[in-house]
């Protein structure tokens, strides 16, 4: 059975914005896995890659890893974070990747261990 480990906005942003090697580092968090995130993100991201500056870069380079390296997966939820949580609900995320601590909260409540950073630029899992 595959893992389904799924990046909301903050995480794709995460090379950018925090020098993290986001996919480097979820394999070694998680080892194999398939990264999947929901198509509210993607129009989120692309939302702030037109603001320009560096949000708006991050975000640009959010999008391309997105729609290069994710599966990208419809939801009844067009909020990205309402999103996030429906797919934690109803059993598809194995993981979430977060930064938003509102986010986390509210998908550790659903059961679904968070991936996050920790120190400056490595990502470690917080169980429910």
């Amino acid at each position: 059975m595959t893992t389904t480990v799924v990046l909301d906005t903050s995480a794709l942003m995460m090379p950018v914005e925090l020098d993290v090697r986001l996919f480097d580092e979820l394999d070694r968090v998680v080892g194999s896995y398939e990264p999947t995130t929901p198509q509210p993100v993607l129009e989120e991201l692309r939302r702030l890659s037109e603001r320009g500056g560096e949000e708006g870069t991050a975000a640009t380079v959010g999008h391309d890893l997105a729609t290069e390296r994710c599966l990208v997966v419809d939801t009844e939820e067009s909020y990205a974070d309402d999103a996030l949580v429906e797919l934690a609900r109803e059993g598809v995320a194995d993981y979430v990747v977060t930064n938003d601590l509102a986010l986390r909260d509210r998908v550790l409540e659903a059961g679904i261990p968070v991936i996050a950073l920790r120190g400056r630029n490595k990502l470690a899992t917080t169980q429910p």
